[in-house]
């Protein structure tokens, strides 16, 4: 069986164009067996689908992208390894102002993880905050921006018009021709209750509109992170679902079987010209 290092890899995919797709998907494979990354994370790769995932959103080795609020650095773990020779990752965190101490405590625990491992060596630590653009990377730089399951949160700090800053924001960081993607909880156009906010889901029609808005043309959606299982009516939102499993041990069994829940993956791209 043959065996080829993430180096070897990346070298192939940048000098063998006529089979691009086949060795990208081996870069992003590699990326995504890194020795480096945490048991914990790679048990949710089934529901997470990485490879896949960065496929759809079009991320090479050799590309600029930045994620925004990275969390405890799940895809951290995957981009690192991925950019480090050809690339380039922004990992835009909570502001190291910020006066929220969840905001200081998470920033913290992922500038410890960069630090533990000289894997991280090359990630650019920046901030994320609405309205603010050249704080998570230079303007016009990215190849693709890309946001997991933070939607729910922005939208309950600053509704409609908080989003679109946001969306501006991201448009001004990418490169014309540039990608946007979002992968969020997805909200079923049926479960549009007064309440639906407090949810954590998110309408996939609202995400399209408030990037059009933006100035984005939505190019596609994937059903890679799509669970018909999810009902997405559940007693504690969607955090009753794994991983964080809300109610405990109560029906846990039933919450395990449903998985974790039913995302949009969402592709937008900056046009080329206005």
């Amino acid at each position: 069986m043959k065996t080829i290092t993430l180096a070897a890899a990346l070298s192939a995919l940048l000098l063998s164009p006529l089979s691009y797709a086949d060795d990208n998907a081996e870069a992003l494979q590699m990326a995504v067996d890194h020795p480096s990354r945490s048991p914990a994370n790679v048990a949710r790769d089934q529901y997470r689908n990485p490879v896949a995932t960065l496929q759809f959103f079009e991320v090479t080795p050799a590309s600029t992208v930045v994620e925004i609020s990275p969390g405890g650095g799940w895809y951290t773990e995957i981009l690192a390894p991925l950019l480090a020779a050809h690339g380039t990752y922004y990992a835009a965190h909570f502001p190291a102002n910020s006066e929220s101490d969840y905001y200081q405590r998470s920033r913290a625990g992922f500038v410890e993880k960069l630090a533990a491992n000289p894997v991280y060596n090359r990630v650019q630590l920046t901030e994320f905050a609405p309205d603010n653009s050249g704080a998570i990377a230079p303007t016009g730089s990215a190849d693709v921006v890309l946001t997991f399951r933070n939607l729910h949160n922005w939208y309950g700090n600053g509704g409609d018009a908080g989003m679109l800053a946001i969306f501006t924001d991201f448009y001004k960081a990418l490169k014309p021709g540039g990608i946007l993607g979002v992968v969020e909880h997805r909200l079923p156009a049926d479960k549009m209750s007064a309440d639906w906010k407090k949810t954590g889901y998110f309408p996939q029609a609202l995400t399209i509109s408030l990037a059009e808005q933006a100035g984005f043309v939505f190019e596609a959606a994937s059903d890679v992170n799509a669970n018909p299982n999810d009902t997405a009516d559940h007693p504690g939102g969607v955090w009753t679902l794994p991983p964080v499993l809300r109610l405990k041990e109560q029906d846990k069994d039933k919450y395990m079987a449903i998985g974790e829940s039913d995302r949009m993956t969402l592709k937008f791209r900056k046009p080329l010209t206005k």
